[in-house]
């Protein structure tokens, strides 16, 4: 015979599964999805991603981001057709190598259903949102915010408003 304990271990799960649903356990669980985003240009110069120190490889003043384009966290933009989401340094950007001297910027956020860490880029013409499907185009005409940037030597310049 169970005691009332090891029957409330054994039900109270099952219980829970059946009238909660495995969303519920999704909303609870840890993944990369929960990174903190942070809201480029918050005007007070600080990033929570650790911009404003050498380490970074990017300081932040207000709504510009000045990235040397040298440090490793950026190598991936290093070539031509090269392109990275900011997110996990603390940039809500994504960027996207066009030629030698010119860089493109972009929300990461999706206008669609605000994801922010799911982009893939196809035929180096699109960002695709993995969260639902949609592509956007990587050519400042579509519903992707397009950020300025200029870039002199090895250092790339955005501002985000």
């Amino acid at each position: 015979m169970k005691n009332r304990r090891s029957f409330l271990k054994e039900v109270c799960p099952t219980v829970a599964f059946a009238f909660f649903g495995v969303s519920f356990l999704e909303a609870c669980s840890s993944g990369d999805d929960d990174v903190e985003t942070t809201n480029p240009g918050n005007g007070n110069g600080s990033n929570a991603g650790g911009g404003n120190d050498a380490s970074s490889g990017f300081t932040v003043n207000g709504n510009t981001y000045t990235i040397d384009l040298t440090h490793s966290n950026f190598s991936a933009i290093e070539s031509v057709g090269g392109w990275m989401n900011g997110k996990s340094l603390g940039i809500a950007a994504l960027f996207l190598r066009i030629s030698s001297t010119e860089i493109k910027a972009f929300t990461n956020i999706c206008p669609h259903q605000n994801a922010d860490n799911r982009w893939e880029l196809i035929n180096n013409s699109a960002f695709k949102c993995n969260q639902h499907g949609n592509s956007y185009s990587a050519d400042c005409n579509s519903a992707l915010t397009c950020f300025n940037t200029s870039i002199s030597g090895d250092t790339l310049t955005v501002t985000t408003s």
